[in-house]
């Protein structure tokens, strides 16, 4: 597989391609160039030539059932009805395709909006069978296969030197399905964003920094979007989130701290006041101590910031929260600092940490005033990093409810030295800083509105039910049903995440209304965003401990889920052991796994050695 510098621009626009064979981000190609063709092809003549391709080689692309309905998902989303005449002639070459059966399931997915599949989605799967889509020298993009057989593809690895695919390639550091890489989602989100986001990622490195720039930004402005909240599950809430970022040292989420130039312009804001405020303060405690006859003791005026340091007491952060109307957030680099905090007597505010993020009420005692206070609905944003061992230090099992709160986001260690010196002599904090302060203006903006109340559509509300009903049996069939909360509590994530998107509209001219409705590509953007969470959510599972010393209750992990999923839908002992072998799992242990998805209903055993998913 090839490398290359990732660049967001060299990302596919959803509707059509342009087939600049040489692109040249940093120093676009003019007009009269003469390595630009002007000419541009439609996604329909990438997925005509691809599907071609794949007839030529009479190869199966979509070998399992949750690919063949990904496949039906991308085709449908790309091109609607058009798309079907594409799923028979690719579908036809599974050895139990039936027409009807076929024409049924596209039906059901076209009637399906808002999967979150995009047709980056078919490209992946074909060049898992050795089919890639690669720029001529005319210009015109041409698909062929690599391999003439399904069975050269299980056994064959791509060449290092060979081209870059459509689409499903990570530049500058692994495979993107590669079995120890975790899955990213900007490659499929870029071009749906909101032209604040747009703006962030364009400095992205790669697919994983993209994806944490994202995720870094939407938590850390969690914290400042006054006036919007929505109703989910019957309660109030708002945009609120808990993100943790795990990666080894040196692995690249240093990146984290750009964003908080984004919201430093409204911390200095407050300290600003708070500082001005404190001022007065003073004077009039002057007089009053010169003049306590005549005059009223000031009161002293409630401390203003926007970030918490997590190694505070207790009763400073819920002091602060409520100085603040309910409003925080803790930005740590390094997860531990929480960890120690909620281990020490006067810092153990992890009861309220729980409760801040549905919202819930907090009460403490201020001993200085022997007062009573209530923070009736405390609005705490948080955004972590650190290595896994910090992980288990803040959340040492999965029962423990902090673990069902957060996203979780891992990154990747890769073995390569980027060059230093080569990249752009501009400095990003100061790119940072100056965005920054365009959300600052945005935030001052939102300060003057009447509450706003954000809300999802009544066929987006449907598809996001069924969306996270099928997740929910699906991960818990695997898992256990310790990771049930996880998939619950990723709902309310994933209707936050929709919330804050939907508000960065208002930035880009959107018109302002009492009442927001889900932006339709923001709420396509969110599911595609929860299917890589829920991935990383469920790795983080997998290090947990598990609660039961019956070994026998062990909860299922990630590498059964990846097992099962690269299953077909029906199949021998042959079949399964050589899927296995593909992925690296002893025999006796791909034994093991059939035996517990059979034991969980994932399985069925209709006759002596056969096999079917259910």
């Amino acid at each position: 597989m090839s490398k290359k510098d990732f660049n967001p621009l060299e990302w596919k626009d959803k509707k059509e391609i342009s087939l600049n064979p040489n692109p040249d981000i940093s120093s676009p190609i003019p007009a009269h160039s003469p390595h630009l063709t002007h000419k541009t092809y439609s996604v329909e003549d990438e997925i005509e030539a691809l599907t071609s391709a794949v007839e030529s080689a009479s190869v199966d692309i979509a070998p399992t059932y949750s690919d063949w309905l990904d496949m039906a998902f991308a085709l449908s989303d790309a091109l609607g009805e058009g798309g079907r005449s594409y799923f028979h002639r690719l579908s036809r070459f599974y050895p139990s395709y039936d027409e009807r059966e076929a024409d049924k399931q596209f039906t059901a997915c076209l009637h399906s909006h808002g999967s979150g599949i995009t047709i980056n989605t078919l490209f992946h799967l074909a060049k898992q069978s050795g089919i890639t889509l690669r720029n001529s020298s005319s210009g015109r993009y041409i698909a062929y296969p690599e391999i003439t057989s399904r069975e050269k593809s299980k056994n064959s690895a791509p060449s290092e030197s060979s081209e870059s695919s459509y689409s499903s390639e990570f530049p500058n550091s692994y495979d993107s399905h590669d079995s120890e890489a975790m899955p990213t989602f900007s490659q499929d989100i870029y071009g749906l964003l909101p032209d604040f986001l747009t703006q962030i990622i364009n400095k992205a490195k790669n697919y994983e920094d993209a994806d944490l720039l994202i995720l870094g930004t939407l938590t850390a402005i969690s914290a400042c979007l006054p006036n919007i909240s929505g109703i989910y599950a019957e309660r109030e809430v708002f945009p609120n989130l808990f993100l943790f970022v795990s990666a080894q040292a040196s692995a690249g989420k240093g990146r984290l701290t750009l964003c908080r130039h984004l919201i430093k312009p409204i911390h200095d804001n407050l300290k600003r006041l708070y500082s001005i405020e404190m001022d007065e303060y003073k004077t009039l405690q002057n007089e009053y101590s010169q003049d306590k006859k005549n005059r009223e003791p000031p009161i002293e005026p409630p401390i203003k910031t926007l970030l918490i340091p997590a190694n505070s007491s207790a009763t400073s952060v819920y002091q602060v929260l409520n100085d603040n109307g309910g409003v925080g957030l803790i930005f740590e680099t390094e997860g531990d600092t929480l960890a120690n905090s909620f281990k020490s007597d006067y810092g153990n505010f992890s009861d309220g940490f729980r409760k801040a993020f549905h919202h819930e009420m907090i009460s403490y005692t201020r001993r200085k005033d022997r007062e009573f206070v209530e923070l009736t609905k405390p609005r705490l944003s948080a955004l972590l990093s650190g290595t896994p061992h910090q992980i288990l230090a803040l959340i040492p099992d999965a029962e423990n409810g902090l673990f069902s709160r957060f996203i979780f986001y891992n990154m990747n260690l890769k073995l390569e030295w980027r060059d230093v010196f080569s990249e752009s002599t501009d400095c990003l904090d100061d790119y940072f800083i100056n965005l920054g302060q365009q959300f600052f203006q945005f935030y001052q903006t939102l300060q003057q509105f009447q509450p706003i109340r954000f809300s999802l559509s009544t066929s987006q509300q449907q598809q996001f039910n069924v969306f996270f009903a099928e997740i929910q049996e699906q991960y818990a069939n695997l898992f256990g049903l310790d990771i049930v909360a996880s998939v619950r509590r990723l709902g309310l994530i994933t209707f936050r995440l929709a919330m804050i998107l939907t508000t960065l509209r208002l930035m880009d001219g959107k018109e302002k209304s009492d009442i927001i409705v889900c932006d339709d590509t923001d709420f396509r953007t969110v599911l595609i965003m929860a299917r890589v969470l829920l991935q990383h959510t469920a790795h983080v599972f997998g290090t947990l401990p598990a609660v039961q010393s019956d070994q026998s209750t062990k909860r299922p992990n990630a590498i059964m889920q990846t097992y099962f999923n690269s299953l077909p839908h029906e199949f021998d002992r042959h079949d399964y052991i050589s899927v296995a072998e593909r992925l690296n799992i002893q025999p006796r242990t791909a034994e093991s796994y059939i035996h517990r998805l059979c034991a969980s209903g994932q399985l069925q055993h209709p006759a002596y050695g056969i096999y079917k998913k259910s």
